[in-house]
């Protein structure tokens, strides 16, 4: 094949010039750089604007936020909206008592205004940021200023802050009085199952004559003035508690026919109290139930306590309502009269119907008082059981004759020495400080504080372990103390005989009832 000649032949290819491609590619680095700038620029024009914060501010923010010292540092915001809150409602109170109800509206709404920014703060762990606060905090101090200008200044507020502090100071301690009484009608109140027992007891008193005649044969026993027997005197009107009272005494004792009870109720519950001890056995002991309003000797020509009742009731009968529901329990107050009511003893230790014995207490009557009459457990391990925790130590008549820090004791197991006990006539001390408080400003109610005044120089104190109280209101105490203790006294509103008794201490009081007998079969359910 022959080749084309050379005029005839296809022309090459022209290539482009270096400088060319050198162009090209600078204007693409150009627009790549410009892109970058673009995206940055408009990165930078959606992020959110940085706060200036101070050092403390970023400090509070790192990992998890401490509210409490984020509300006590002085430089938070938190803080200032506190303070802020406490003062605007101060203005509330106030703006209300003028009757500027719009301000005070105003200002409960920025009250809740703060209190909302608070929780959200606290909710997601960061500190309360100035663009948070500000208008609240700005608002407030608004509102702040037009309460100072409706003449709310701070004499009118010192004022005002003073009668609701002492406002509330009222409301509390009537509070605590009326929880005090509520607390002693709910010890005090008769449970069904104890009003089923003297149902049926006083109906066994009628039905059964006998009852009496051994009733009468026993008031003339010559066991109940002998000294050499161990004598005992329980005041109550409950009879299943007097009941334990004196089997827990005898059950404990090497020889419980040596022992006499020398018990006294009220006309209600006297068929149902003497019956109960006349038809059951105590081991061989004495018990004597006798009736209060039978005490010839205690009237109101006797007693301030009885003359002073006589005056509430307003009436001009010598005969005193013993039932009254204003009275002192006058069964309480006998324990100032028991020289009277055992005028031939020497030595008789007191019980309460609330207590429980667990150790022999003949050896009671061998301890040796040292010349005083009342031999008794101190309280004031605790601090507050002392005098002044008791008496009103603002009034002359007691600074004047009573150390505030003197140790008190308990009631509820003492051994009284009754021939000491007349020679210091403390009957009459009792009835001159009954007459000095009969406006009630030196104590208030019960019978610790005129017992505190009245054998004032006379307590002997005893072992600790003889009588161990509290347990009708204290949970916790130690087992080892009620193992050794002589005497459990459930003092408190905590009964065991009530269904709010401290079930831990229950047990103690119940194994010293016979639940087979037949009228607490039909009326306790155990």
């Amino acid at each position: 094949m022959r080749r084309r000649a050379a005029e005839f032949r296809r022309p090459q290819r022209r290539r482009f010039s270096g400088w060319i491609w050198w162009l090209l590619a600078a204007f693409f680095v150009v627009g790549l750089f410009l892109f970058v700038i673009h995206h940055h620029h408009h990165e930078d024009h959606f992020r959110p604007p940085l706060m200036e914060t101070s050092p403390e501010i970023e400090e509070a923010t790192e990992s998890s936020l401490n509210y409490t010292q984020e509300l006590l540092r002085s430089t938070s915001f938190a803080r200032q909206l506190t303070d802020q809150m406490a003062l605007a409602k101060t203005y509330v109170v106030m703006a209300k008592e003028h009757n500027n109800l719009r301000l005070a509206w105003e200002l409960s709404s920025q009250i809740r205004n703060s209190q909302r920014l608070l929780s959200q703060a606290a909710v997601r762990g960061q500190a309360v940021s100035l663009e948070e606060a500000h208008p609240i905090i700005r608002k407030l101090s608004q509102l702040i200023y037009k309460a100072q200008d409706s003449h709310y200044d701070i004499s009118t507020t010192i004022t005002t802050l003073k009668k609701h502090v002492q406002a509330l100071e009222e409301r509390f301690n009537a509070a605590t009085v009326q929880s005090a009484t509520y607390g002693e009608l709910a010890a005090e109140a008769v449970p069904k199952n104890l009003h089923c027992l003297h149902v049926k007891l006083t109906m066994e008193w009628f039905r059964n004559p006998s009852l009496k005649k051994l009733a009468e044969e026993q008031r003339n026993s010559p066991r109940l003035v002998d000294n050499n027997l161990y004598h005992f005197c329980v005041f109550s009107d409950n009879v299943l508690a007097t009941s334990v009272v004196v089997n827990s005494t005898v059950s404990t004792a090497d020889h419980p026919q040596q022992f006499v009870f020398h018990v006294v109720t009220n006309r209600v519950n006297y068929q149902a109290m003497a019956a109960w001890f006349l038809m059951n056995d105590f081991k061989g002991c004495t018990v004597e139930v006798r009736v209060i309003e039978e005490l010839d000797w205690l009237n109101a020509s006797y007693s301030p306590l009885l003359k002073q009742l006589l005056s509430e009731e307003g009436t001009s009968k010598g005969e005193v309502n013993f039932r009254h529901p204003n009275a002192p329990s006058l069964l309480n107050h006998l324990r100032f009269y028991v020289p009277e009511l055992l005028p031939l003893l020497e030595k008789v230790v007191f019980l309460d119907d609330d207590v429980v014995v667990q150790k022999d207490l003949t050896l009671l009557f061998s301890l040796d008082l040292h010349g005083n009459v009342n031999g008794a457990v101190e309280t004031c391990l605790e601090a507050f059981h002392r005098f002044y925790k008791y008496l009103n130590f603002s009034n002359p008549l007691i600074s004047s004759k009573f150390d505030p820090q003197a140790c008190a004791w308990a009631f509820g197991m003492n051994i009284f020495d009754l021939i000491a006990w007349k020679k210091a006539n403390l009957t009459a001390r009792y009835h001159y400080w009954l007459e000095q408080n009969t406006d009630r400003m030196l104590w208030k109610t019960g019978t610790l504080p005129p017992g505190l005044l009245t054998f004032y120089g006379l307590v002997e104190p005893l072992d600790r372990r003889w009588h161990v109280l509290g347990l009708g209101y204290d949970m916790d105490i130690d087992d080892r103390l009620i193992e050794s203790a002589a005497v459990l006294h459930f003092s408190g509103h905590l009964k065991p005989w009530m269904r709010l008794a401290i079930g831990r201490y229950k047990s103690l009081w119940e194994r010293y009832i016979n639940y087979s007998h037949p009228h607490l079969r039909d009326c306790i359910v155990h």
